[in-house]
């Protein structure tokens, strides 16, 4: 069974928790002896004890699948604690102005109903406090998926590590841009001695930056620039490549996992580049609120597309999917006979005041 199987037999825990819960208190009536006294079909007490556990039922349902969801679990306390009030006070206070209970005139039926009649303050205190055991269930079984997800992320890490382990020690691609500085330094020794600082910091950052949970945006750029730089070596002046980022004052200020953009471009030159036509990478990084997004533009020539084409998206969607959870989007556009183009927006997860 894989994690996302064990999250959803998580969930599917809780849903019947909270359905057997409630199962028993609506068959409260039927076990209350006075109400076992009447005969069977006299169900005029059961409505009134069900119509005094429907308002707490209510705030149940918005609060575990509205209020909970979209306001506790994203962080928003002071807008769900507000929110959850006035939904109780609402509520309540509706049954209050509207006075329900006038079909309940019948003391004596009323006196056989299975709870008694409670005060407007005494609804509200009970109704949020049923509203913070539900959320206290939710919050237990939340922190059982972070455990669980944060255990498969340990496992994953492991073979994010081999992943890494492709750029730290593939000979072909180290090979070819070492020949091309060997060859360089009889005609252009400056740029030899460039291209070799820029192999140094790129093997420098897999080394070391990656190994952190977390790196900076600059440092990601860094890293893409001087594989930029040592690919340029490889193909003609013809290609047309561009790389357009933040300002670096704002790069260094974001953090996010290391080695997640040069996936997308890696994949552009490896499927985006031709010898003999006219090629183009652009790659745009930015900011939009609390998101971050690159998009990488290639051209795309279909005799260069291989078997392994797509390999890499895939594995960067599995690890997405575990850093993030559902707050990322990997948008593909292939539909083009001409242009490929990918867009990851992620969020940004920790930045200081700009």
């Amino acid at each position: 069974m894989n994690w996302q199987d064990r999250l959803k037999n998580l969930s599917l825990g809780e849903n019947m928790l909270y359905g057997l819960v409630w199962a028993a208190i609506f068959l409260i009536p039927f076990m209350n002896a006075h109400l076992m006294s009447e005969e069977i079909n006299n169900l005029d007490n059961v409505i009134i004890s069900w119509g005094k556990i429907s308002p707490y039922f209510l705030i149940f349902l918005l609060n575990n699948y509205i209020l909970a969801p979209y306001l506790l679990l994203r962080h928003r306390y002071v807008r769900y604690a507000v929110s959850l009030l006035a939904v109780v006070g609402a509520i309540f206070g509706t049954i209050e102005v509207l006075d329900f209970r006038y079909w309940q005139s019948d003391i004596d039926l009323r006196s056989k109903a299975s709870l008694t009649e409670l005060e407007w303050y005494w609804n509200l205190l009970f109704g949020v406090m049923m509203a913070g055991a539900n959320t206290m269930i939710k919050l237990y079984y939340r922190a059982i998926k972070i455990d669980q997800r944060m255990a498969v992320l340990e496992r994953e890490n492991i073979e994010t590590q081999m992943e890494y382990l492709k750029y730290q020690i593939n000979p072909h691609f180290l090979m070819n841009t070492l020949n091309n500085i060997h060859a360089m330094i009889d005609f252009d020794s400056d740029m030899a001695k460039k291209s070799v600082m820029d192999l140094s910091r790129m093997l420098r950052h897999i080394l070391y930056d990656s190994d952190e949970q977390y790196t900076t945006l600059d440092k990601e750029v860094a890293f893409l620039e001087n594989y930029i730089e040592l690919m340029r070596i490889r193909y003609i002046d013809e290609v047309n490549i561009k790389l357009n980022t933040p300002d670096m004052n704002i790069c260094r200020k974001i953090k996010l996992p290391p080695l997640l953009f040069i996936v997308l471009v890696e994949n552009a030159f490896k499927h985006g580049i031709s010898y003999d036509k006219q090629s183009f990478i652009y790659i745009d990084i930015a900011t939009y609120g609390k998101m971050l997004s690159c998009t990488v533009t290639n051209s795309r020539h279909p005799a260069r597309v291989s078997k392994s084409s797509g390999i890499g998206l895939k594995n960067i969607s599995r690890r997405l999917k575990l850093l993030f959870d559902n707050n990322y989007k990997l948008h593909i556009e292939d539909d083009n006979e001409d242009i490929y183009r990918v867009e990851l927006v992620i969020p940004i997860t920790n930045r200081e005041r700009w």
